[in-house]
């Protein structure tokens, strides 16, 4: 049966100014205009448009699905304004729901008046003898009530333990197993279900599950992979290997698409985890010459890349403090030395974030192919002067932050991912952000991003067909319509010129983002409706 869509304003660089579109067995079948269209598929069953947008459907190239519906269905602090707003959140939660532990997400000091995180004996005064976790917005640090860190009975004598702040390290990923584990099967499946029901409704036919001995366990991973919903999942396992045999063991006792994704470099930020070359302006206390974690040095890193090239598996790391992408860096460099370029670029090895990278570094990557998989929202949050990346690193260090067009000028292929539920699942808002960065000459156009959204992170996810996230005849068709008012005509002054937003380019208009984000009315994935 083919369908045929009229009526609208369909994104295409194959006819950028088509207004129909044919859809037969799952594949995009012909573009063109309405009255061609009719009379090439008179039997055709006719969706008329209204006037809607067509474009390829997004892919999140980092997400978080049981955490993400967690916080959806849940306690989301990331609105809370000060201390005394957040614990008031905390309490009203608390009491709207009296029974069983308490998951939440987001709190964020940096914001604050306060600039001060939640203690123990904040928590406990509104919770009371319950075991409670609360997860700052980085997910590297989490304040833990008295109850919940009485259910890890090692955890004053692991790494990043502290009896009143919020818990890193080891200290976190003790207390984050013991709130797990409290949660039932049933809760778990139902935030799975609603974190896909959300991307679907926002335009995201597949996602990058990045999964992980440390944050959700094999259980929650074997709980997303098996999960069936009309959202593709594309998995990643950080585990470290040092062996092509463990890699490949790995590989086939986990079902993941490659060892990569959150396999930790270093931490955040935010919970000043990140591993640093110099220390924190503004470093705790207790260590004024503090510059981060370091969680893989160089040597274990390129053991596993030595391991997954040989494997031909995708490997990669979390990685974000500058220190962190030396050792990455250097570690590939030894890599390409022993199995040479191709090799490597075939494998489709990817860092995630990489918020400190220079410009010799991003023509390195470039040469060699390794991909970038980066969170635009990140600057939206916490870019700019006054913004936690400035509190924690000072104006000067922090402007060089996610230098989305240097990675792109040096050739990096690029995937673009909210890290969901650190910052929001809405795909628009991330191409939005990619073209408002904080600092000058960082933003790429609204095309480049929207690229990165869409065939850049098919790509990133091991398909390179060259036709995956676009909408010409033989491509899967995976698109969303949308209700969109306006639309761009030219490119942000600092964008990068090689993304030509010159119409003549055959590259069709995208909706303007400086107002309402478009609205989605319509997912399909491969030819199948999954939302509206």
């Amino acid at each position: 049966m083919t369908t045929l869509l009229i009526n609208g304003r369909v994104h295409s660089p194959a006819m950028p100014d088509a207004t129909a579109m044919a859809v037969s067995d799952g594949i995009v079948a012909w573009l063109g205009s309405d009255d061609v269209g009719r009379q090439q598929f008179p039997d055709a069953q006719t969706v008329d448009l209204d006037g809607g947008f067509v474009a390829p459907a997004f892919v999140d190239s980092h997400v978080h699905l049981t955490a993400t519906g967690l916080t959806l269905a849940g306690l989301d602090l990331r609105n809370a304004t000060s201390l005394r707003n957040c614990l008031g959140l905390i309490g009203d939660y608390a009491r709207a729901h009296p029974d069983g532990p308490i998951w939440g997400h987001g709190w964020d000091e940096s914001g604050w008046p306060e600039h001060t995180a939640p203690s123990t004996d904040d928590l406990d005064s509104v919770v009371g003898d319950r075991p409670t976790y609360l997860a700052r917005i980085d997910v590297h640090s989490a304040a833990a009530s008295t109850a919940l860190r009485r259910l890890a009975p090692t955890l004053a004598d692991a790494a990043g333990f502290d009896p009143q702040r919020p818990l890193t390290s080891d200290a976190h990923h003790l207390v984050r197993a013991a709130a797990r584990d409290k949660l039932t099967g049933e809760e778990r499946h139902d935030a799975r279900l609603a974190a896909l029901d959300a991307a679907a409704a926002l335009g995201i036919v597949a996602v990058h599950e990045c999964a992980g001995p440390d944050i959700g366990g094999l259980d929650d991973w074997r709980g997303v992979r098996d999960t069936e919903h009309g959202v593709e999942v594309v998995g990643y396992w950080g585990e470290h290997v040092t062996t092509a045999e463990q890699a490949r063991e790995l590989i086939d006792g986990t079902g993941a698409s490659g060892l990569a994704g959150d396999l930790f470099v270093d931490g955040a930020l935010g919970s000043h985890t990140a591993w640093l070359d110099q220390p924190y302006t503004d470093a705790p206390d207790c260590s004024p010459e503090w510059t981060g974690n370091t969680y893989l040095d160089t040597d274990a890193i390129a053991a596993h890349l030595y391991a997954c090239t040989e494997a031909g598996i995708t490997a990669g790391f979390h990685v974000i403090g500058d220190a962190a992408v030396t050792a990455v860096v250097t570690a590939l460099g030894r890599v390409i030395d022993h199995f040479g370029a191709p090799a490597v670029a075939r494998c489709g090895h990817r860092l995630e974030h990489l918020e400190m990278v220079t410009e010799d570094q991003a023509g390195l990557l470039g040469a060699w192919g390794v991909i970038a998989s980066m969170q635009p929202n990140f600057d939206a949050l916490w870019g700019g002067d006054n913004g936690m990346y400035a509190q924690r690193l000072g104006v000067d260090r922090s402007a060089r932050l996610n230098p989305l067009a240097l990675l792109a000028s040096q050739g990096v292929p690029i995937a673009f991912g909210s890290d969901s539920p650190v910052t929001d699942l809405n795909p628009w808002a991330t191409v939005r952000a990619a073209t408002r960065h904080h600092t000058p000459g960082s933003s790429i156009s609204a095309r480049a991003a929207f690229a990165a959204a869409t065939r850049g992170a098919w790509r990133a996810g091991g398909v390179r067909d060259g036709i995956t996230g676009t909408l010409v005849p033989g491509a899967p068709a995976s698109y969303v319509i949308w209700e969109a008012d306006e639309f761009e005509v030219s490119a942000p002054a600092d964008a990068v010129q090689r993304w030509s937003t010159d119409q003549r380019s055959r590259v069709p208009a995208l909706p303007r983002l400086d107002g309402p984000l478009p609205r989605c009315r319509q997912t399909v994935h491969r030819g199948a409706v999954i939302h509206g």
